[in-house]
């Protein structure tokens, strides 16, 4: 490349970021300014070559500032449909004093005439990427050993890990270890991506499937960066249905798998399930439990007979290869979690994170252990994870309980209000959901046998037999109500309310 002129250090270190030599060991800022020009000019005089580097090649991975300035400007002339070359890159660049000091618009016909071939423009991008994130890694670094040095009583040590972490992990995804804006350009072209996916879904599904269709139906599936929170009072059944969700969105990933869909257009995701509440095998057993069809108490005393135990065995063989993963680990803290759920996508593409419970969670572990300090920590818990669902650009599940509020009225239908520490809750997530059965509350309350108020409370029990509530409370982006299911007790299995279930009507309000 010995036909292009010796550009300046100083015209190389004009972001902030960017330190051209470590004056202690002169160590250069790891760059390569011949693969740029290289890449450059190969654009410049074959267009094709830009298709070979933009969906991983941005304007931001160039060192210099004129080199920046002409990737960017070829590759919006390439996207309309129009030619980038010298002739049609000069009025952009006339006036632009980081092109005059190394040629001016000479130096695009310059570069354009020293291209030999296109062949090698992957491998001149792939250099620049690389050289960009050494870059952000020295950046990361210093970072962090000057957060080190910092004894602030704020700034602990676990708190150091944990932003590394994100830095590191957001460098990793993206080759960036910084956020900053977006355009409304690639904005809208995020949004119609994702229009797109529910229009080829027949309108039916843009997030990840929930396995109920008539969940499905109501909220549009399960989306990426949304918080959705699952909340009731014990037997409700949220656990059950978090495992029924979890299941049902790792099947249909599975599925989707076998039959070469890729993994962006799957309807089903990787799942992992943080139980905080439930060991691993208890909560795998549950799962077996419900595809077995067959009781989970019997499971759990050994209740079975040779063919049960047989279809048992069939199903756990079934399910051996589900991506479904489970974490036990008890007294779970916000930033543990966070870390183990980027790792997990990393490794393996995690798609949904489910937590049950929140209230199992704990903080960072600063402050006191009074009421107003939990309600402190459970508003760092719900943004926590709620950054976790947008950092990571996936849907996070959250399991609820409810306070004892509900118990106290004569209608047992829960209220937002009725959420434990609820202001932060309703705050940060996207979706506030609640199960209700309210077959359970009319078992309580049984008269004695042989009265009048006996045969109408069996008469009401057959209504509710089986019956639960999938009540809506918020959502950010559509419509709240109400959607039956059914609820087999025994197998802890919700499903769909059949159309043709006239045994189950609606129940006035």
């Amino acid at each position: 490349m010995t036909d292009f002129p010796d550009i300046p250090v100083d015209d190389i270190s004009q972001d902030d970021n960017v330190v051209a030599y470590d004056a202690s060991t002169f160590r250069q800022t790891p760059h390569n300014l011949e693969a740029e020009q290289a890449l450059l000019g190969a654009i410049l005089a074959n267009n094709d070559a830009m298709e070979r580097v933009q969906d991983f090649l941005t304007e931001e991975h160039f060192i210099n500032p004129a080199h920046r300035q002409i990737y960017q400007a070829s590759r919006k002339l390439i996207e309309k449909g129009l030619i980038a070359s010298p002739v049609t890159l000069k009025p952009y660049f006339e006036n632009e004093d980081s092109l005059a000091e190394i040629g001016g618009a000479e130096y695009l016909a310059r570069l354009a005439g020293a291209a030999v071939t296109i062949i090698n423009a992957a491998e001149y991008g792939q250099i620049i990427h690389q050289m960009s994130l050494k870059r952000e890694l020295i950046n990361v670094g210093t970072d962090i050993v000057n957060g080190a040095y910092d004894h602030s009583v704020d700034n602990t040590a676990q708190n150091q890990i944990e932003k590394a972490e994100v830095n590191l992990y957001a460098l990793a995804e993206q080759g960036s270890a910084e956020g900053g804006f977006k355009s409304f350009e690639k904005s809208t072209a995020d949004a119609i991506s994702i229009i797109e996916m529910a229009f080829k879904r027949g309108g039916k599904l843009a997030g990840k499937t929930t396995g109920f269709d008539s969940i499905n139906r109501k909220i549009g599936g399960l989306h990426k960066s949304d918080l959705m929170i699952i909340a009731g009072r014990p037997a409700m059944g949220k656990t059950a249905l978090a495992t029924n969700i979890a299941f049902n969105t790792a099947k249909a990933y599975r599925d989707d798998m076998a039959l070469g869909i890729s993994h962006e257009e799957s309807k089903g995701a990787v799942v992992a399930f943080f139980s905080l509440e439930m060991a691993a095998d208890q909560l795998a057993a549950r799962i077996l439990a419900e595809q077995a069809g067959l009781s989970s108490q019997d499971l759990r005393q050994g209740k079975l007979s040779q063919e049960e135990f047989n279809k048992l065995a069939r199903t756990a063989q079934e399910l051996e290869d589900l991506p479904l993963f489970i974490d036990d680990t008890a007294s779970l803290n916000i930033g543990a979690l966070r870390t183990r759920a980027r790792r997990l996508k990393r490794k393996h593409g995690v798609g949904l994170v489910i937590v049950d419970y929140l209230q199992l969670l704990s903080g960072s572990g600063r402050g006191g252990r009074g009421p107003e300090n939990r309600v402190q920590e459970i508003s760092e818990i719900t943004r926590g994870l709620k950054g976790l669902a947008k950092e990571l650009q996936i849907p996070v599940m959250a399991l609820s309980q409810l306070s004892r509020a509900v118990e106290a009225r004569e209608n047992k239908r829960p209220l937002l209000s009725d959420l434990r520490e609820s202001g932060s809750i309703e705050q940060d997530a996207d979706m506030v959901t609640f199960v209700y059965r309210p077959e359970y509350y009319h078992n309580l309350v049984q008269p004695d046998e042989g009265t009048p108020e006996h045969l109408d409370w069996m008469a009401k029990g057959e209504l509710l037999f089986g019956r639960a509530e999938f009540i809506i409370a918020k959502q950010r982006h559509g419509p709240t109500g109400k959607i039956d299911l059914l609820f087999e007790a025994s197998t802890t299995k919700f499903s769909d309310l059949p159309e043709s279930a006239a045994y189950l009507p609606k129940q006035n309000n």
